[in-house]
């Protein structure tokens, strides 16, 4: 079997127990590259549709990514061709980008973060498991999911009263032209101007859900409002003076977990298995974390306990200053610049991970510690 792959898939090596894997960059892959492959795997940056299969040998496409914006599924069924995703692969890679951007914003306006309204805009894989972690942590939240209200009922409020009632909002919704609820600019110039002094925005999900034109003009207009993008229209070329506009800006590697990588890799070898009916011959297993263990006294304060803690595996801080030094030279330098952001990206654990150890904590050290989903 004749397998193409992108490579910054991390664990190719399970496949190769199969066929002969190759291995090429994402952003290359053409209907030349993909000669006679029969399987091709793929991230969110090769658009999967019928000008790059027409023709071919493939028989199965995996994506090791959580969305399918950038497969034609219907093109894929109508050929006969299976294919699978990676949802929730890496969802908690995500909760910990927003937890770190949630920490930065308010040492830079001084606030509270227990103090503020959140709301969240999808529930899907992502945006439930922030939920989840934001009210484990016992701050006031409001959800926005009209697909999953309709389908479920349940507490969850229409985006205009979300925008006009929280200090921060966060979007995680697929990104979807038609359907019950066209997700395309989402967030326009209307919307914007729903948002209430001083609030945030965070956009981890896909950059078209946001009117990233509507956003520049607005932030030109309103500084009291902080901007926390990791994904763009049109990226690889990003605008860059909206990135100037943002308080933290990155190259969509809010997900960029190694866990959440693995777990990306793993799903779609099980699925590969399962579509051509072969057993599995390998598994993939997690690298030991290279920070042991911490301890906490047993009287730190919560706030203090929840900035180590987060910190301790990731702060957006530095990657927003990597992605800032890509922004420069012509529009084939930035592109490049960030990809080689991505590529290159340095290995980023998950907050569950850690091994905390703390003898008695009082209860709301332990309840924020148990929010975080850390095992003590």
């Amino acid at each position: 079997m004749r397998i193409l792959a992108d490579e910054n898939i991390p664990m190719l090596e399970v496949f190769e127990q199969h066929g002969e894997l190759r291995r090429v960059a994402g952003r290359s892959l053409d209907r030349a590259v993909l000669a006679d492959a029969e399987v091709l795997l793929v991230r969110s940056v090769t658009q999967v549709d019928q000008t790059l299969l027409a023709g071919s040998q493939v028989k199965f496409v995996g994506t090791c990514t959580i969305g399918t914006d950038h497969l034609d599924l219907d093109y894929l069924a109508a050929q006969g061709i299976g294919w699978a995703s990676a949802p929730g692969c890496n969802a908690r890679g995500v909760v910990d980008y927003v937890l770190g951007a949630l920490l930065t914003l308010a040492e830079r306006d001084g606030v509270s973060l227990a103090q503020r309204c959140y709301g969240v805009v999808g529930a899907g894989q992502v945006g439930s498991r922030l939920v989840q972690v934001l009210r484990g942590l016992g701050w006031q939240v409001l959800v926005c999911d009209p697909p999953r209200q309709q389908r479920e009922g349940g507490d969850y409020v229409d985006l205009a009263t979300l925008l006009e009632r929280c200090d921060v909002v966060s979007l995680h919704t697929p990104l979807t032209a038609l359907g019950d609820w066209p997700t395309q600019h989402l967030i326009g110039a209307e919307q914007l101007q729903r948002l209430t002094v001083g609030s945030w925005l965070i956009n981890a999900s896909r950059g078209a859900v946001l009117d990233n034109q509507a956003l520049k003009q607005f932030l030109a207009q309103r500084s009291d409002v902080r901007a926390v993008l990791d994904v763009w229209e049109g990226e690889p070329l990003v605008d860059v003076e909206l990135a100037q506009h943002c308080d933290i800006a990155t190259a969509h590697i809010g997900g960029y977990s190694l866990d959440g990588k693995i777990r990306g890799t793993e799903q779609i070898y099980q699925a590969f298995c399962q579509n051509f009916a072969v057993p599995a011959k390998a598994t993939i297993e997690f690298p030991a974390q290279t920070l042991l263990s911490m301890q906490l006294a047993a009287h730190t304060p919560v706030a203090d306990a929840l900035r180590v803690l987060c910190r301790a595996v990731y702060d957006p801080r530095s990657d927003d200053a990597a992605f800032r030094l890509s922004l420069q030279g012509d529009a084939d330098a930035r592109r490049a610049g960030f990809d080689q952001v991505r590529k290159n990206y340095p290995v980023r654990r998950e907050i569950p991970d850690l091994q905390v150890q703390v003898s008695q904590p009082h209860d709301d050290l332990r309840q924020m510690i148990m929010a975080l989903g850390i095992v003590i």
